[in-house]
């Protein structure tokens, strides 16, 4: 076997690990999603929607409802930056940041006393923010978890190349997280129907046993998934 044709091989293995991974969890979160969504009232993934609704809300004069969206949105990006963390400091970065992620989704779970409905809102979107750490690229190739109005509009853009003459279809595996989201959706929603509030001890669960199948990814790869920053730039700024 030549070396090149050995490259190719590991390059395909790592490609197909990535977008098995990705596509579980963004299964998980379109599943996480709708439970919210029906739950709430209002995104736990989308801030794009919440960002709009949010607008309108203070058009209508609606201040309360709009500060609870606008809070969503800080918590969102909170969450990114704590599964950022947790992916730096861990040996195995897949597993803490979803294991991380299955806690809080259990802790959302037990909050079911209606007067306990808007902590465990913020619980399931900075969860939702975390996950998002998990796998941020593959292959050098970006790619989003729980929103895919980025993945679709790099899908698109695919089509336009494809159109116009260039042959790399690299750009078909954005295709990945939109087919995630939309069956875990469906998920979300029949569960949330079935079992109500309960619904959410599935979607934790089934956030811990991807994490538990994670451990089966080599760390070296798992690295592979996360954008580092170098080092040289870390020493600077401390």
């Amino acid at each position: 076997m030549t070396r090149q044709r050995r490259r190719r091989i590991i390059h395909t293995r790592r490609t197909a690990t990535g977008l098995v991974l990705a596509g579980a969890i963004s299964f998980l979160a379109g599943m996480t999603d709708a439970t919210g969504l029906v739950l709430s009232g209002d995104f736990v993934s989308f801030m794009t929607g919440n960002t709009t609704r949010a607008a309108l809300s203070l058009g209508a004069g609606n201040f309360g409802h709009a500060a609870v969206l606008i809070t969503a949105i800080t918590v969102f990006v909170l969450g990114n930056a704590a599964g950022i963390v947790v992916a730096h400091f861990a040996e195995r970065r897949v597993f803490a940041v979803l294991g991380c992620v299955g806690l809080m989704l259990a802790g959302a779970s037990l909050m079911s006393d209606p007067g306990l409905a808007l902590p465990r809102f913020y619980l399931i979107v900075a969860s939702m923010g975390m996950v998002n750490a998990a796998v941020e690229h593959i292959e050098g190739l970006p790619i989003g978890l729980t929103y895919v109005t980025g993945a679709l509009s790099r899908f698109g853009r695919g089509i336009g190349r494809f159109l116009i003459g260039e042959r790399r279809f690299d750009w078909t595996i954005q295709i990945v997280p939109w087919l995630g989201m939309l069956l875990g959706a469906i998920a979300g929603a029949l569960l949330t129907q079935a079992a109500g509030a309960s619904a959410l001890w599935v979607v934790a669960a089934f956030a811990m046993l991807v994490a538990l199948a994670a451990l089966l990814i080599p760390k070296p790869l798992q690295r592979r998934f996360n954008q580092t920053a170098p080092r040289a730039s870390i020493q600077r700024a401390k």
